[in-house]
């Protein structure tokens, strides 16, 4: 095996181990009603509880790639996580997303931003919270500021 065929099975395997990371966090995260979803529900508990943020994903998808107005949100959001020290990442498949968070009660219309909040009255951390963080930060250490990770299939 070549060291180019290497380094492409190990960023396969990163990628595989990255994406199942983040949808244990959203599971667990939702399961402990520590979700926010919606560009506008987002912004909300920026202003007024920025320290509550965990973590950022942005998602969206072909349907919604020239769609200005929620580019504009987005750039908005990664700045102020920038900012307020908020890991963020990016997913490009919405339908995966909504399947993931999806509750037949939920209107999951706008699932363009999710938050994983930390509530102030409980401790709730999940292991593979701190594996994002990590990919995060190795992530902005080759300037990708806005990683993007690929949700598992089912």
């Amino acid at each position: 095996m070549t060291l180019e065929e290497v380094l492409v099975n190990e960023s396969s395997v990163r990628e595989q181990s990255t994406g199942k990371a983040l949808e244990e966090v959203l599971v667990s995260a939702k399961n402990n009603e520590c979700l926010t979803i919606g560009v506008y529900e987002s912004a909300k508990v920026m202003n007024v509880d920025p320290d509550s943020v965990a973590f950022c994903v942005l998602a969206t998808d072909e349907e919604y790639e020239c769609d200005i107005a929620l580019q504009i949100h987005f750039t908005l959001i990664q700045a102020f996580c920038f900012d307020n020290d908020i890991s963020i990442v990016r997913v490009n498949d919405m339908q995966r997303l909504v399947e993931l968070l999806g509750d037949k009660a939920m209107d999951l219309e706008d699932a363009h931003c999710v938050l994983i909040t930390n509530p102030t009255e409980s401790s709730w951390e999940d292991p593979a919270l701190s594996k994002l963080h990590l990919f995060c930060e190795e992530s902005r250490s080759l300037n990708d500021w806005v990683p993007e990770i690929t949700l598992p299939e089912r």
